[in-house]
């Protein structure tokens, strides 16, 4: 091979990493929602963990994409060791759809599926359609790439030294390390099946001598989850252990198979005989398929050794702190906002909590519990500040359009339920009065505070609720009159406490107090209402 074969090479491998790059960012944003909805389909059920590991690998063709994510959420919180071995596992199934894809060897259709997709990024408006442009346009980068090196590659099949290194890569070690250190480097199994697959196009290299490289992506492909497992917690460093784990023995287990049992490559070759490329591809599969068998059922086991290995368990979270938000996890928008809505549910929790707790610090006149207000309102002014650093963040990403929506009505909701922190401070605040000074109140004043409370807490909750489900029906139906059955309440009050005052049945700073508190809960209520309506805003 000459230089210019050396610079076809790299600039055909340049052409098919970006065009799955591309293919796979824009899947991705395709199919928007679609991709958290599978997420919160997940249960403690690894085996449904499993296909929902594999369909999202498949979707979005990257298995390291899908094993860093679960990383993340781990780290996060919001899935437990037990989800994401079934995920990962699955990411190892479902990226094998990529080289079953290059196997059916479009090459010649490469420039046709590059004038759709530009023809479709150019000259249509539809942000949906460009998208999926780009993923015809980064499917054909990938064929035009793979043919390119492939044609490179051409002068190494008649070259006698390459032809006996391939055969040493025959042996098992030699050929699982070269597949675990390409991988290492180029960060995508994927790809570095797909190398292999364009050797084969050429005659470059046999079934036999790509068997054991295939199996050595399996283990390269780790560096990724155990690169973004620096500096998590430590369920989080477990799930990257889990998945090395898996690779390493998984690999392991399918050398023993191929050395004991040399009957497997020939049932393998027999389902394409004669194409070397679709049965690289089949054995990629038939490995994975055969490892995830034999090891989902033992994933106890692993788990049990992830915590002999990481010991000990990570410290209680400080309040001021984000549970679901991540940076790296921002290299997936999808799932970004998913953890953003799972934020600011957190934060309606806390504000729900909060104005409770400063109703009933005033009415039970409890020092401890004033002091508890005031310290989670504290956190809900952290939570205001960060969650919408990250939303403006987030805001610069290439949304879908209904991922644009929801970050927009996020910025107001977070807003309101940051007020409502702020008004349940300001009960606390009278009920620290109340106490300093001694201050009266007739049981029919603290009797209607209850009720008053009582309707306004009723209307957060369901307010969180409604932006929790994302119910449009309930928000136009429910609200309205509930808000205005607290108006109506409200101003009745404010004539009766009037009432107690002329009548002197009341001292007047303790009803100054009451006509504030009173007006402190009407103004929740309508931020409550904000909250609400917000997804008739995102609909």
């Amino acid at each position: 091979m000459g230089l210019e074969n050396y610079l076809e090479l790299l600039g055909g491998l340049a052409l098919f990493l970006f065009g799955m790059n591309m293919m796979s960012q824009n899947l991705e944003k395709a199919a928007g929602s679609g991709l958290r909805k599978m997420l919160n389909a997940l249960t403690k059920n690894k085996y449904l963990g499993l296909v929902v590991g594999a369909l999202f690998t498949m979707v979005i063709q990257s298995s390291s994409a899908t094993t860093v994510m679960a990383v993340g959420l781990v780290n996060t919180g919001l899935m437990n060791l037990t989800q994401s071995v079934g995920v990962i596992f699955g990411a190892n199934i479902g990226t094998t759809i990529t080289a079953q894809l290059i196997a059916f060897k479009l090459t010649k259709a490469a420039p046709v599926l590059l004038f759709i997709g530009i023809a479709l990024m150019l000259f249509v408006k539809k942000k949906t359609v460009k998208r999926i442009g780009a993923v015809i346009l980064g499917f054909g980068l990938l064929f035009f790439g793979l043919n390119t090196m492939s044609s490179a590659m051409k002068p190494l099949r008649t070259m006698p030294e390459f032809i006996s290194l391939m055969t040493r890569f025959e042996t098992p070690i030699l050929g699982v390390l070269v597949g675990m250190f390409m991988t290492m480097i180029i960060q995508s199994s994927s790809a570095s099946i797909g190398i292999l697959q364009a050797l084969s196009m050429q005659g470059a290299i046999t079934f036999e001598g790509a068997i054991f490289i295939v199996l050595g992506t399996n283990i390269g492909t780790c560096i990724t989850a155990v690169l973004a497992a620096v500096g998590t917690n430590k369920n989080a460093r477990r799930a990257a252990l889990i998945h090395l784990m898996f690779n390493i023995f998984g690999s392991l287990f399918m050398i023993g198979v191929v050395t004991f049992i040399p009957q497997i490559k020939g049932w393998i070759q027999s389902w394409s005989p004669g194409d070397v490329t679709r049965q690289i591809a089949n054995s990629h599969l038939v490995f994975n398929v055969v490892a995830t068998a034999v090891f989902l059922p033992l994933s106890g086991l692993l788990v049990r050794i992830s915590r002999k290995v990481i010991r000990g368990e990570d410290p209680v979270r400080e309040p001021e702190k984000l549970v679901y938000i991540e940076e790296h996890l921002f290299a997936t928008p999808t799932i970004v906002v998913g953890q953003m809505i799972k934020e600011v549910e957190r934060m309606g929790m806390i504000v729900e909590q909060c104005i409770q707790n400063a109703v009933q610090a005033f009415i039970e006149k409890d020092q401890e519990m004033i002091d508890q207000v005031l310290s989670d309102e504290g956190v809900t002014d952290f939570l205001n500040h960060e969650i919408t650093h990250y939303l403006v963040k987030a805001n610069e990403l290439d949304l879908s359009p209904g991922d644009a929506k929801i970050i927009g009505a996020m910025y107001h909701v977070v807003n309101d339920l940051e007020r409502i922190g702020d008004h349940a401070e300001n009960i606390a605040e009278f009920a620290q009065v109340r106490i300093d000074n001694k201050l009266p109140f007739t049981e029919k004043a603290i009797e209607e505070l209850k009720l008053m409370s009582s309707k306004v807490f009723d209307l957060l909750k369901r307010a969180n609720e409604i932006f929790k489900d994302t119910d449009t029906q309930r928000a136009n139906t429910e609200i309205a009159p509930l808000e205005q059955e607290i108006d109506d309440y409200e101003k009745e009050l404010r004539m009766e406490h009037i009432g107690r005052l002329n009548s002197r049945a009341c001292v007047p700073r303790s009803g100054t107090i009451f006509i504030e508190i009173l007006s402190n809960l009407e103004r929740v209520a309508d931020h409550s209402t904000n909250v609400a309506y917000s997804v008739l805003e995102d609909s």
